[in-house]
């Protein structure tokens, strides 16, 4: 495989991305980690502030950032897939705000270890744009930034008219990043700090003490789960989580005046609001990076290579990206990629240890990894060495979402989920009122 051709990131990271050496047979060690992407590589880092004598062993199937953590869409935001609202009915006023204040404090947490280490990420803190372009969407920006105002935690300031929108609002708390940059330096700064990395070893499974791989068995005190979408091809976590598609595009970079009449800052990103979600940024060499939902779940939680690229899922994004922005006219598009990320059953993110097994875990992030990661990874460093912290009392540890439904009611209802997100946008242009269905599967999606 040529890991290059993976996204717009793999090519243009500035790296070999040679396999590491497999794993070469039977080894003990103190932490086993299962997955190569940010999860296992903060827990990593982490685990080795509070204990540097830890002999900690990464085995990751492909390469490092082989999955999400590589070909996301570059938000370090402080997006966690649960509302504040939802967890606030769920845990409580205080908690729901202890998560909102870890998000917020993990966007800068991200950006400090970064510069510590000499990372060049392309990270730029320049917040995220969400255009309100018709009536329904700016009553829905006003409503977000009113709910924020009385939660007293987010600086959300209501946009007023601009090219192609009535309004909108802007979020500071989110970063630019490249990210395979990212993914690719961490592990190389783990290296540094003595963990092993072992690529081509694909993990079989898993249980207390002991990961089976097709090259040999790894005995450890402590078992970190971090596969995300691909824990639905191992037997333990085959109904944990459902992998769904999304999908990018890239442009040609555009000229320094078309990014003034987009209005669109360096560092910043940005969305509207509909309900089939839409996310892009400006990268640091000038291009659009643009992606959305809108690819289908394939049955039986099947991960396959031909499903990350669809072209009709393309030409919609192009589509989209044209009528989000006009000015850029017929600008090419010079990469297109996607790949699965995963959606626990109740779009809620965990960060999970089991001290009598010793079987840690994170994930079910739905697309808002790239940041929330970086906490998970602080979390089960306390929670495997012991460490109470502000961290390990947030509602997300040690949560359990219920298990997906078997087949064929996952698939049935995943892909009418997806359905019903394009109705509801539907529905808006036409009645130009709040979408009935969206409000339906409000629960259903974390809100």
């Amino acid at each position: 495989m040529n890991y290059r051709d993976l996204s717009l990131w793999h090519e243009s990271v500035p790296d070999d991305l040679t396999p590491r050496s497999a794993l070469p047979g039977d080894a003990d060690v103190d932490v086993a980690i299962v997955g190569g992407g940010l999860t296992g590589l903060w827990t990593a880092w982490y685990l080795l502030d509070r204990d540097p004598t830890l002999r900690i062993v990464i085995l990751e199937k492909e390469i490092v950032g082989f999955g999400a953590s590589g070909r996301n869409g570059g938000w370090c935001s402080a997006l966690f897939p649960r509302s504040t609202a939802s967890l606030e009915r769920a845990h409580g006023r205080d908690a729901a705000l202890a998560m909102r204040r870890a998000m917020i404090a993990t966007v800068d947490e991200v950006g400090r270890v970064a510069a510590s280490l000499g990372l060049d990420i392309d990270y730029a803190k320049g917040g995220t744009l969400a255009l309100a372009r018709s009536s329904v969407h700016h009553a829905a920006a006003q409503a977000e930034v009113a709910e924020a105002a009385a939660y007293g935690v987010d600086p959300l300031e209501l946009l007023g008219p601009r090219p192609g929108a009535l309004g909108g609002s802007f979020d500071p708390n989110c970063a630019r990043v490249h990210p395979a940059k990212l993914v690719r330096g961490l592990a190389r700064a783990l290296e540094t700090r003595g963990v092993t990395i072992h690529e081509e070893t694909e993990v079989l499974d898993y249980h207390p003490h002991r990961v089976t791989t097709a090259r040999g068995s790894v005995r450890a005190d402590t078992v970190v789960v971090a596969t995300e979408a691909y824990g639905a091809t191992l037997r333990a976590t085959r109904r944990s989580v459902l992998p769904l598609y999304s999908l990018m595009i890239a442009t040609e970079p555009l000229s320094d005046a078309t990014w003034h009449e987009l209005g669109i800052e360096h560092g910043q990103t940005f969305t509207d609001y509909r309900h089939l979600l839409v996310y892009g940024q400006r990268t640091a060499d000038n291009r659009i990076a643009f992606g959305g939902r809108g690819a289908r779940y394939h049955w039986g939680s099947a991960i396959k290579s031909e499903y990350d690229r669809v072209p009709a899922v393309f030409e919609h994004l192009r589509r989209t990206l044209g009528d989000l922005f006009p000015a850029i006219g017929e600008v090419e598009v010079t990469h297109r990629w996607g790949g699965p990320l995963g959606v626990p059953r109740d779009w809620c993110a965990t960060a999970s240890f089991d001290g009598a097994t010793r079987i840690a875990r994170a994930g079910g992030y739905v697309g808002d990894g790239l940041s929330t990661t970086n906490l998970a990874g602080r979390t089960l460093a306390d929670l495997i060495t012991g460490t109470e912290s502000e961290l390990t009392s947030l509602p997300w540890v040690n949560h359990h979402s219920p298990r997906w439904e078997p087949e064929p009611l996952r698939f049935v209802g995943a892909n009418l989920g997806l359905a019903a997100m394009t109705v509801a946008d539907a529905e808006e242009r036409v009645t130009n009122r709040p979408s009935v269905a969206a409000r339906l599967m409000g629960p259903l999606t974390g809100h």
